[in-house]
């Protein structure tokens, strides 16, 4: 089954998630090490989202 994919909003409130649980400093490593990893993943996405979106207006304001 496939998983549903995430708006950009909820893929930003995950971010900050991410970040609050990173700056409590108390998971363990591996854990560190999985929302790390987790959350390059999303930035990846986020940007590639803006960054199409930018295209786009940029196509427009022509």
């Amino acid at each position: 089954m496939k998983e549903k994919e995430l708006t950009f909003e909820e893929k930003l409130k995950r971010l900050e998630e991410i970040v609050n649980k990173m700056n409590e400093g108390n998971a363990p490593l591996n854990e560190m090490i999985s929302l790390y990893e987790e959350a390059q993943k999303l930035i990846k996405e986020e940007t590639e989202t803006l960054d199409n979106a930018k295209a786009k207006i940029n196509e427009y304001s022509k």
